[in-house]
This record gives structure tokens, sequence and C-alpha cells, in this order.
């Protein structure tokens, strides 16, 4: 614990000499700053970190799943091998013998059984086992895990995202959100956790030395909240930051490396589909049409963004359909469909229905992309374009967490949110349309009216076809576009920028980490 404390001491005076205009600590130091402008992303073990990716990532640097991903397909982590068996429905996965936990102990096939029943018992938002049905452990280091039926994410939503625990650990574990031993942070990931400060926004990671694959390139990670990258950056104060677009060419100038990230991640209008007028399709179809994507791009992101497919996939996914519905801007089109369902247009231009006016509230919040809060004028833009197409509305701006919960709990009619995940496996099309598989997100439409689309999000994910699974994928898109249950909006330029360091090479994830977070965060950066 003292030497823990020494540690997170040195890395805020590092921090603080930074701020107050002093030289940074020396890269002697072997240590690695990475910036956000948020900073609180939970604490870093599977139970207590933030819902989103950057609660993901901090958490992975603990915790070893048993494959990851390099920068563009599955790599060996706790499982050297894997092997799929069709006719018994399971996967075989051989783990690497010299895997430790940060206390010593081995890991052995019995901790992933241990997990695998454990988050049955506690769900973990991130990871479903509900397709799974049993795991046999064949002796230390060999481990079968039997599907309840073919479920083709697997390897994406299991194998490359579930964190391994410590069963001496876990198994007297009954309140696992309340569990607030320093033992609850014991992973067998690259680094161990030492220390989080809420307030401050800054977390401290030491390198394991025992490390399976070798010990990590620095000897401590720390993240540190900073509102300006480009100062972060140029200072010293980070190492690492996602940037806004029009500082890539002031920090390529001060040799920085820039990087730019596919398209995996969306903001997107949410509709609280469950009344009226908002659960007739008609109605959001409206919606639609009244809102202009390009406009939202050109004034809010100058540019810096791509207009969204209505399918939600983007063009860079490997399944993306690129014959999905679209809806070009049309504000008579929009105001035909609002007719349809009994409405007409009074006095001052806003459509009413048995003399009440067509009013609505629009949330609007800080929603973070890849961890980074980005001011915008998303909400202003539309809420001008709806009073364009005839609607009266109201904007309220709201704090990120106020707003998520008010989605959570359906107490809204409009919110602006997004989310990344659209540019890996499908089945973030399950979790971000149907109730059964997205119940806990904030993101997700959980919209299961359409009895052919609800089927469809079904048969994806059990055809271990890829050909055959992409034509089903194909149609979900279709559909989704059709029914409008939420609108994407757009998909935002997203880039990062690092000062470069002997061995070390930071970058985007194919696909996004684990199943689609798009930060250019992965630990193989520090590993390999």
């Amino acid at each position: 614990m003292k030497k823990a404390v020494v540690y997170l001491l040195l890395a805020l005076a590092g921090i603080g000499a930074g701020f107050w205009g002093l030289p940074p600590l020396s890269a002697e130091t072997r240590e690695i700053r990475i910036a956000d402008t948020k900073g609180d992303w939970g604490y870093p073990n599977p139970f207590r970190h933030y819902p989103r990716g950057p609660g993901y990532v901090r958490m992975s640097w603990v915790f070893d799943t048993l494959v990851w991903k390099d920068q563009n397909a599955y790599v060996p982590a706790l499982a050297q091998k894997w092997a799929y068996d069709g006719n018994e429905k399971a996967f075989t996965f051989d783990l690497v013998p010299n895997a430790k936990w940060h206390d010593g102990r081995p890991v052995t096939a019995d901790d992933v059984v241990f997990t695998l029943a454990y988050l049955k018992k506690h769900p973990y938002e991130w990871v479903s086992v509900d397709d799974i049905d049993r795991a046999e452990a064949q002796g230390d280091h060999k481990v079968k895990i039997y599907l309840a039926r073919p479920y083709a994410p697997f390897l994406s939503d299991v194998g490359g995202t579930m964190p391994i625990l410590p069963r001496h650990i876990w198994e007297t574990v009954e309140d696992p959100k309340g569990f607030d031993d320093p033992k609850a942070f014991i992973g067998s990931g690259p680094y161990m956790f030492r220390d989080f400060n809420p307030t401050q926004g800054t977390y401290l990671f030491e390198a394991f030395d025992g490390y399976y694959q070798g010990r990590p390139k620095a000897d401590r990670l720390i993240y540190i909240r900073s509102g300006k990258a480009l100062v972060s950056l140029t200072t010293g104060q980070a190492d690492l930051a996602a940037i806004q677009p029009e500082m890539a060419e002031p920090l390529k100038n001060k040799g920085m490396v820039i990087l730019e990230d596919e398209k995996g991640w969306n903001k997107k209008l949410m509709i609280n589909h469950k009344k009226f007028p908002f659960d007739q399709a008609a109605f959001r179809r409206a919606l639609a049409f009244a809102i202009d994507q390009q406009e939202i791009v050109d004034k809010s992101h100058r540019g810096f963004a791509v207009k969204a497919s209505y399918g939600l996939l983007s063009m860079d996914h490997d399944m993306y359909n690129p014959d999905t519905p679209v809806y070009p801007h049309n504000p008579a089109k929009a105001g035909e469909l609002i007719e349809s369902l009994g409405y007409e247009k009074g006095p001052d231009k806003v459509y009413q229905k048995d003399g009440k006016p067509l009013a609505l509230e629009l949330i609007s919040s800080n929603v973070t992309v890849g961890g980074e809060s980005i001011p915008d004028r998303d909400g202003e833009i539309i809420k001008k374009q709806l009073e364009a197409a005839g609607l009266a509305v109201t904007l309220v701006n709201l704090e990120q967490a106020t707003a998520d919960n008010r989605i959570k709990n359906w107490n809204f009619d409009l919110a602006v949110s997004g989310h990344g995940g659209i540019s890996g496996d499908a089945r973030i099309l399950n979790e971000m349309i149907s109730s059964q598989y997205g119940a806990g997100s904030v993101n997700s439409a959980r919209y299961d009216v359409n009895g052919e689309l609800n089927r469809l999000l079904e048969a994806q994910m059990m055809e271990m076809d890829p050909e055959k699974r992409k034509a089903i994928v194909f149609r979900i898109q279709d559909l989704y576009a059709r029914e409008v249950p939420a609108i994407s909006l757009y998909y935002p330029v997203s880039l990062a920028a690092y000062n470069p360091k002997p061995g070390i090479t930071w970058f985007f994830t194919r696909g996004g980490i684990s199943k689609g977070v798009p930060i250019a965060q992965n630990k193989m950066s520090l590993i390999r």
C-alpha cells in the first residue's frame, strides 16, 4: 500500500507540474499518460466500471479475456489456441500454462468455469451467457464450453469480452457491485490497479512483472482528466488523447502521430415509441424526413462527420447493407405523414389535433464520444428542423447520467444520445433494437413490435455460416430502417494523437476493442 501511495503522489505531482507550467516527469520514469475530458469512468473491475466503452477499457488493463484483438484480428490472450466443434456445439480453449493472478496464484480452467457460472448468477452488462449450457475443465489448462444452441457472436461477445475472474477471491462474494475490497481488483491482465480518484478523474496502474505475455512496456499507466488535449499533448502532460479534427495538423507539425478510426460510433435520436404519436411508424418516418442529417454535419460539426445509415451499421462494417432505405430531407413529406394521423396545422403553423398542439420535449446532453465530452449544437439544430416541419419543441439540456436515466426509464419524448460498437459484431443490432438483448442499455430502442424483425434478430445469432448470416443481417437493416424506432444521425470523424515513444505504437482496433469500443487504447500497444 505504501508503494501505491508513493506512485500516486509521483503521478499527481507530474500532473500538477504540467498544469502549473513546470516540466513534466522525465520520460525515464517509463510512464504512459492518457487524457480524456470526463475522467471518472468508475472503478476498473467488471461490476463497478461505468457501462460505456471507456469504463470497459480501463477494466481491460487489469482483467484479461480468453482471446483479444490486435489491429485486425483475434489473437491469443489467456487461451493460446481454440477451436469450435459444430457437432457438439462446443468451443475448446487451451489456456496458456504460465498465466498468473496478480497475487501469484495460477490461472486455471477452473477459473473460467467459475466465471461463467458466476455471471449466470450475477449478470455482467457487457456479457450475455444465456446461450451457454455449461463449461467443463479438462485438466488445469483446457476448458470446453458447450453452447445451448449455435451462437454466432460467441468469440466476440464471450471469448473476447468476458473478463475471467479468480475463483479463490470471488466464490464467496454474494454482492459483486458492493465488493469494495482491494482483492476485487486482482486480475490476470498486464497492469495492476493501484488508485482511482473520482474527483480528479485520475487512475494509476502499475505493470505486472509476472504477466504471461511478458512485462508491459511502461512501468506505470496513468489516466488524467484534461479538457485541453492540444495543450496536454504538446506540453507532455499526456502521451495519448482523443482530439478534435482541427487539432490534427498543428499536432502533426509538433511531431505527434495522428490516428483516424473507422466509423464505429454514431449519434442517434432516441424515440419513445411506447406512447402516441411516437408509437406510429408513420410519425417516426415523418421525424426522419424532417431531420436534415447533412445540416447537422455541416453546422454542428463543420463537416467532420458522415451521414449515418438508417440501418445503424456503418459502411465500414463487413455486413453493411448499401441498399438500406433512406429518408432524404423532405419537410413536405413529413407533413403528409403527420396529417395521415389526423393532425392539421393551426394558425401558428404548428400541427394540432383535438385542439392540442403537437408538442414534444427534446433532451440533449453532453454525451461522450469515445470517452470525450464533445460540445455540439445537435439538439439546437434538430429543434429548429422539427419546428420547421410544424412541431412545437422544447429543448432540455441535461448531464449525460441524468439523460441516460430518463431514457432508460422511458421518461422522455425524444433524446439525442450515441454509442459505439457499430463496426463490431452484428450482434450490436440485437442489443440496439431488441429489449431481450438491450434491456440494460440506455442506447437500445428496445423495440419488439415487428414479428419478422424479432425472428431475424434471433436467426442471425444462431447462423454459424458467415454468408447466410450476412443475408439475414442485410434484411434486419432494411426492416429496422423502415420501422425507425430510433434514428441514427451521423458518424463523427474520430481521431486520436500520440507522442511517439520507442517500441510503442497506438492504434484503433478494426471492429473496436472487445465487441466494438472505438477507442485507441488497445492494451496490445503496451504488450507487443
